[in-house]
């Protein structure tokens, strides 16, 4: 590592897909359209759990806020990405490096904490059906979704305080979007302690509500298992196999990375944070509702109406 030492004040390089410009063109047209997906799939969701009273669930309220989350989620680096994929610039400045590391932490953060208060959505509907209005009351579902972005959103402070504070070595990073681990490579001082920090907040944010999850599902399994309509098992298991899914796939952003010192991990490390990026916010309102006979109801009577008025 150099000696040089520089700032977030001085801005940076995003090397990103660099490495590859004749990939570049077929990168932009493929982001385009995943990110037009995206924000078309997560706004009419959002939209139909306001307009559609049938859909003033709390299992809907929840998704409506998960929708919100995956349209920040990927705002936070795409449209970034896109600019640097059609030009010659690649650079970012500082102060858009910060915020798209704060957005992306804080939203992230606040995705995992909401998906294990989806995961007691499920428990309390599934394993407590008879008294699921009374447990998941308007207000309690308010105060969770509230302290699921509040968490999201302490934890992202601390970690972006953290990283502001180190002193960097280059102004390049080996990656398409300010992420913790590529600053903590890019470090001049010995990082062993901002990356015991680091560590307690991932375990905080994924080990703890991986590990609430799972256990609120073998509690469903469990009840699922002694229902003896097979369509019925079908069902609860398919919604519990998604939400796993999802749940791993959300985890992957608070893991570190090694440092990429050759093609094959720069190609690893810049292909798995794509994924989740720019595929995964279009799958869950795949997974999660588009696939849904309510949503797919309530789709159809808000496009009649518009047609009847038209």
């Amino acid at each position: 590592m150099g000696t040089f030492n520089t700032s977030f004040e001085d801005g940076f390089i995003l090397v990103g897909f660099s490495d590859w410009p004749q990939l570049e063109p077929i990168l932009f047209v493929f982001i385009l359209i995943f990110y037009s997906l995206t924000l078309f799939g997560n706004t009419i969701i959002i939209a139909l759990s306001w307009l559609d009273l049938r859909l003033h669930t709390p299992m809907y309220f929840f998704l409506s806020h998960l929708s919100l989350l995956d349209l920040c989620f990927t705002t936070s680096t795409v449209p970034q990405l896109l600019i640097n994929l059609c030009g010659v610039d690649h650079t970012i400045t500082g102060g858009g490096c910060v915020a798209q590391l704060f957005i992306y932490l804080a939203v992230g953060s606040t995705e995992c904490v909401l998906l294990v208060v989806m995961a007691f959505d499920r428990y309390a509907a599934v394993c407590r059906p008879l008294h699921y209005m009374a447990i998941m009351h308007p207000c309690l579902c308010q105060t969770l979704a509230v302290a699921s972005w509040g968490v999201g959103f302490v934890n992202s402070l601390i970690q972006t305080g953290l990283a502001m504070a180190l002193p960097l070595c280059s102004h390049q990073l080996n990656h398409f979007f300010c992420e913790m681990p590529v600053f903590l490579k890019l470090a001049c001082a010995d990082t062993e302690g901002t990356e015991a920090k680091t560590f307690v907040a991932r375990v905080i944010i994924v080990v703890v509500p991986v590990a609430l999850i799972l256990g609120s599902y073998v509690h469903i399994a469990r009840a699922v298992l002694r229902v003896k309509s097979m369509a019925g098992r079908r069902k609860a298991f398919g919604t519990c196999g998604c939400h796993l899914l999802v749940s791993f796939f959300m985890a992957r952003p608070f893991t570190p990375i090694s440092n990429p010192s050759t093609i094959i991990l720069r190609v690893r490390e810049n292909l798995l944070p794509f994924f989740i990026q720019v595929i995964t916010p279009i799958l869950n309102p795949l997974i999660y509702t588009l696939r849904n006979k309510d949503v797919k109801g309530a789709l159809w009577k808000v496009l009649w109406r518009g047609r009847d008025s038209g």
